[in-house]
């Protein structure tokens, strides 16, 4: 039961990451609300790819999170098997 355990919490730290990353790239950027200069637009610009990564990491923690409930899932079904 362990193993879900840590499943469902790495699928809810995921969810949270992928939250927080989509709040920040719907964020207006410094240069939609302002007049832009060369260092505002690159620092934004930064800010909306480093949310992007960030989606991206929470997907694939999502997606291992998964494999880890589907594997404790299997073992648990196995144990069940063997002793029944």
């Amino acid at each position: 039961m362990q193993i879900q355990s840590s499943g469902m919490q790495g699928l809810q730290s995921a969810q949270s990451g992928l939250t927080q990353a989509t709040i920040d790239v719907a964020k207006p950027t410094p240069a939609q609300s302002a007049t832009p200069t060369e260092a505002i637009t690159n620092v934004a610009q930064l800010d909306k790819t480093s949310a992007l990564l960030s989606a991206n990491e929470s997907l694939r923690q999502g997606e291992a999170s998964a494999k880890v409930i589907e594997a404790g899932s299997e073992t648990i079904g196995s144990i069940i098997d063997i002793k029944v």
